[in-house]
């Protein structure tokens, strides 16, 4: 079992994170506490996932619950876009970082 910190989804997971903090500096008053304040949330709630499923032998329950955690993020994530809270070059930064995370979970499950 590697230690959580060295997978590459939990570096990918870390990366997004440290994004999100970053945008969420641009975010007008009214957005910076709610939607960003629950992005942020989320986003350290997927952190958790990893570290349990790489703890246990049993990875399903946890997995499933990162999966959960994920689309809710990716759902803000496009609602910042929409709402036009940032960027083109940021939202493709994030969706990228998406692909990659979901694409690894769905490998490790």
């Amino acid at each position: 079992m590697a230690l959580y910190h060295t997978l590459p989804v939990y570096k990918d997971v870390y990366a997004l994170i440290l994004l999100i903090y970053d945008v969420k500096k641009e975010f007008p008053r009214a957005y910076k506490y709610t939607l960003g304040q629950d992005m942020k949330r989320d986003g350290m709630q997927l952190v958790r996932s990893i570290y349990r499923a790489n703890k246990i032998q049993e990875k399903v329950e946890h997995l499933h619950q990162f999966q959960d955690d994920f689309e809710l993020l990716k759902l803000e994530i496009r609602l910042c876009n929409d709402l036009h809270l940032i960027n083109t070059k940021r939202y493709s930064e994030l969706i990228v970082l998406t692909e990659g995370i979901g694409r690894q979970v769905t490998g490790w499950r």
